[in-house]
């Protein structure tokens, strides 16, 4: 495979029989997206639907008929069909086995063995965030660069680290937890048991949360009344210039540069690309990061100087970063990987 994949769809029905395809799924809580991309680098076809089914014997069907509707469209056979690469949010084991999974309600889940006895190619599954990292690396998007870190903003925080072209998962493989770092110590309680987690702040599940306290304590606002209030009712408040809504998403974007800041100089980066279900807010979820990131720089010569303009971005608005991450665990596990680049190591486990 080349050793930069073009994100351009082609026409439903344009490929071949014949043509050697890899399937690269994200799985969602409420969605499956499907890319199939052929040997070129080339998308063939994308399908998306909806992840209906949440009980664990039944969990597979929605993540299986998107695979085929994606081969359908672009009149593949699934015969070339050759590996599947699938991001789950949760956590996985090398083997593909789903340990958990919390907002898909799987527990202990064997799905790349399932998987790969439905299709009969391998199948190669990891954590979403992480295999999304590790997607960026080869893809266009990244520009070559080889020191980098996606950022998932949505329901959780979470990062994924390549250093020197490599993906970097720790002696746990939670490396990029960037979501329990903490950045309110008097904060409320986290998930994970600790107070004033980034998860608290700036995830969507919080954005909203502050919003509601806001208009609770008496604050005005176009959100009042409004539900459900989500973090996207926030964004698109604030897009129209409400007040109490603007504060919310200074603040989000504050508490994101502070930890964008650690993250890059913790670990020498040279870009950090944004995505997350809140990132799809678009300029008004980035320019407040952006500014308080200009902020920092003007008041410090070693953070201009090591987080120059445009190492952060966001990703294009449309963009699957997770199933790339499943295209790049794909080629992986079939042994047709493109070539990484320099540092780069063989199979992985997300």
């Amino acid at each position: 495979m080349t050793s930069r994949a073009r994100s351009g769809a082609g026409r439903a029905g344009t490929a071949r029989t014949g043509t050697a395809v890899v399937a690269g799924v994200d799985v969602g809580g409420t969605k499956v997206a499907v890319i199939l991309v052929a040997a070129d680098g080339t998308t063939l076809a994308r399908a998306v639907r909806p992840m209906r089914t949440r009980s664990a014997p039944d969990g597979i069907e929605p993540i299986v008929n998107t695979i085929r509707a994606a081969l359908a469209a672009a009149g593949t056979a699934v015969g070339d069909l050759v590996a599947i690469g699938v991001g789950v949010p949760g956590r996985v084991e090398p083997d593909g086995v789903v340990r958990l999974a919390a907002n898909l309600g799987w527990h202990d889940i064997p799905l790349a063995a399932r998987l790969s006895a439905e299709f009969g190619v391998p199948c190669a599954v990891g954590n979403d965030v992480r295999a999304a990292a590790s997607g960026l690396l080869d893809h266009e998007v990244a520009g070559g660069i080889r020191n980098l870190a996606y950022v998932a903003v949505g329901t959780g925080i979470g990062a994924g680290l390549v250093l020197d072209g490599r993906l970097r998962l720790g002696s746990r493989g939670m490396a990029g937890e960037i979501g329990h770092v903490v950045v309110e110590p008097a904060g409320v309680t986290c998930s994970c048991g600790q107070r004033g987690c980034l998860e608290t702040v700036a995830s969507g599940p919080a954005i909203a949360r502050r919003a509601a306290e806001a208009i609770a304590a008496g604050g005005s606002s176009v959100l009042a009344g409004v539900e459900p209030l989500s973090a996207k009712a926030v964004y698109e408040a604030a897009g129209a210039g409400d007040p109490l809504a603007c504060a919310i998403v200074e603040e989000v974007g504050r508490a994101l540069a502070r930890a964008i800041v650690g993250l890059v100089l913790t670990c020498d980066l040279e870009l950090v690309l944004l995505g997350g279900g809140v990132a799809g807010a678009g300029s008004v979820f980035l320019d407040p990061i952006l500014n308080h990131l200009a902020e920092l720089r003007a008041g410090s010569p070693f953070v201009a100087e090591m987080i120059p303009a445009g190492t952060v971005r966001s990703l294009p608005p449309v963009f699957d970063a997770v199933a790339w991450g499943g295209v790049a665990l794909a080629r992986t596990v079939a042994g047709t990987s493109a070539a990484p680049g320099p540092g780069a190591a063989g199979p992985i486990s997300l």
